[in-house]
């Protein structure tokens, strides 16, 4: 079964194309490497002993988008092609309606023209918003979020449904996942943000190795045990592993049709002050910080239900926070400089 994985040169991508490959799928990964390396996919190959047919280009290139269902047969699409940083999207809106909407829709029709017809969207716990009730369970109805990145996946998981309504063939997965920390245990691929990180864990493992001067913690004023935001924290490779059970899932319900969603957590709440003590703890080192003021679109706490992909994906979360921890800090000491040395 070949599967095209869009943006998978990425930090989930390049994490989900290993596992694809060790569950003996062949890929091909589609990525503009706006915000990636094609080195992860080198090394990927290298992890596994496999090969990977890689193309550059953009999810919103319909005619690139072709050339690819033309050259290869396509049997399903991970789509993980998206701009991500909820701060930045508050600054630039339109760029993100552009890439993450757009470039979903430019998708679907590329696949419909070609009869793909099975797709696993990789979306964001943030489309629950601000009116429901941790944890987020998928029977909710989608929220209104507070940022606009959480909004163009709210975009997209009602584009899926539409869509669905209207081509009974289509097979669709919606992932709503919270926060994926760590790196592969070869500490040979991780998380390697271009230019200043986004997120949490890879800004506090720059500060360990010396690259940053400190750690900025937006905000210890939230209505949380701390004051700091909690967040459902799950390794990177739990979360890869928990896209191949959904391609499973698809792959073994052959009347399945619509679009079903499904959480990927660990169910616990950390705090950020909490994910500093554990790095802390795995280097046995101490992190500078500061408090800053609060950011734009950042929710005091949510976390998962994860029952349903338990019981239906046959999948849960096991890797612990402290494996987070060690594989983070072993991904930063072997590439100070990510994937750039």
């Amino acid at each position: 079964m070949q599967v095209l994985v869009t943006g998978g040169a990425g930090y989930i991508g390049s994490h989900t194309v290993l596992s694809l490959l060790t569950h003996n799928y062949d890929v091909v990964v589609y990525d503009n490497l706006s915000n990636s390396s094609v080195e992860s996919i080198a090394r990927v190959e290298k992890l596994t002993g496999k090969s990977v047919s890689f193309v550059e280009g953009d999810i919103c290139d319909k005619a690139k988008l072709s050339d690819v269902f033309e050259q290869f047969n396509i049997d399903a699409v991970i789509h993980f092609a998206a701009l991500k940083a909820v701060g930045e999207s508050a600054q630039i809106p339109l760029s993100y309606y552009q890439n993450n909407v757009h470039g979903s829709v430019c998708l679907l029709e590329v696949m419909q023209q070609y009869n793909v017809h099975n797709f696993i969207f990789s979306s964001s716990a943030t489309v629950y918003g601000e009116e429901n009730d941790v944890p987020y369970v998928e029977t909710m109805k989608l929220g209104t979020p507070s940022s606009p990145y959480g909004a163009s996946k709210v975009m997209v998981e009602r584009v899926l449904a539409d869509f669905a309504l209207s081509d009974t063939n289509f097979r669709g997965v919606s992932l709503r996942y919270f926060n994926p920390i760590g790196a592969h245990e070869s500490g040979d691929i991780g998380e390697d943000p271009k230019g200043i990180p986004n997120n949490l864990l890879p800004y506090v493992a720059q500060v360990a190795v010396g690259k940053r001067d400190k750690l900025s913690i937006f905000g210890d004023d939230y209505p949380t045990a701390d004051g700091s935001c909690e967040r459902d924290y799950l390794h990177v490779m739990d979360l890869a592993q928990g896209h191949v059970a959904a391609l499973d899932w698809l792959n073994s319900n052959n009347e399945f049709r619509g679009v079903e969603a499904f959480n990927l957590g660990t169910g616990n709440g950390v705090s950020v002050f909490a994910i500093v003590k554990a790095f802390e703890q795995a280097i046995n080192n101490s992190i500078a910080f500061e408090v800053s003021p609060r950011r734009a679109g950042d929710l005091p706490a949510f976390w998962a239900n994860a029952t349903k992909a338990n019981n239906e994906l046959n999948w849960q979360a096991s890797r612990s926070l402290e494996q987070m921890m060690s594989d983070t800090w072993r991904w930063q000491l072997n590439n100070p400089d990510g994937y750039q040395a």
